[in-house]
């Protein structure tokens, strides 16, 4: 059966994308780039061609890995706006709130070392394409904290708009892993100009960790001000795109 995308998705989308990828380029994640090329290139390859494509492949299953908590992180909070939905706009100010706040601990502009504290995980999976995927879900669970502004922000849309379901949740949350597990994937095969980049990363981490902050009090005003919601409404209005839902 062919249903119409809701509209508060549509508008939620290249937000969930862009926030996963600031959350790569946060302190939270770029300095396990290192390892995390380490790991994939002293094991699953061999030599040549065969071992880009088994690093590759590796990379694909690092990146299920954390899929799958976030995921799962998506449908829990997409129900728990399907049970609240007849105080969305309380929920709506509420969210909004606490993501301007984010957006501050993430800027750098209120103190932040409770927040992008992570739970390490002191078990390291075997060096397989099974071990990448048990190692990109300890990420996912292990660094939850220390990604919360970003993905909070993001699943937080979807428990203060209408409609939202489990499985919408969970679409978003997919999206926002999307933009999260690209840079994963280009790291991966990109050899040394993978290096060299995560270096120039590092090195203006302040600059993003700012605009970061900045996109977070950006959305979070929408919300709380009812522009977000005023948005959606003119894309139900205008757009319709039909996929099956």
């Amino acid at each position: 059966m062919i249903a119409t995308l809701p509209s508060s998705l549509i508008a939620a989308i290249p937000v969930a994308i862009a926030a996963g990828l600031i959350s790569f380029l946060s302190p939270c994640v770029l300095p396990l780039v290192p390892g995390y090329l380490a790991f994939l290139g002293g094991s699953l390859g061999t030599n040549g061609a065969r071992r880009t494509g088994r690093t590759l492949v590796g990379a694909i299953a690092f990146v299920l890995g954390f899929t799958l908590v976030f995921v799962s992180y998506g449908a829990l909070f997409g129900q728990i706006g399907n049970t609240l939905r007849s105080d969305q706009r309380i929920i709506s100010v509420v969210f909004g709130v606490l993501t301007i706040i984010m957006g501050m601990f993430f800027a750098g502009w209120l103190p932040s070392a409770w927040l992008t504290r992570e739970r390490r995980i002191h078990y390291l999976p075997s060096a397989t394409v099974i071990g990448a995927f048990l190692l990109g879900f300890f990420f996912g669970v292990g660094w939850s904290p220390c990604l919360g502004p970003t993905l909070s922000a993001i699943l937080g849309i979807e428990v203060s708009s209408s409609g939202a379901t489990a499985l919408r949740g969970s679409i978003l949350a997919f999206f926002y892993c999307f933009g999260l597990g690209i840079p994963f994937l280009v790291f991966a095969i990109a050899g040394e100009w993978a290096s060299s980049a995560s270096k120039w990363l590092r090195r203006h981490q302040r600059l993003i960790g700012v605009t970061g902050g900045v996109v977070l009090i950006v959305i979070g005003i929408l919300e709380v001000t009812g522009v977000w919601n005023d948005f959606v409404i003119y894309l139900q209005d205008h757009l319709y795109v039909n996929l099956p839902l």
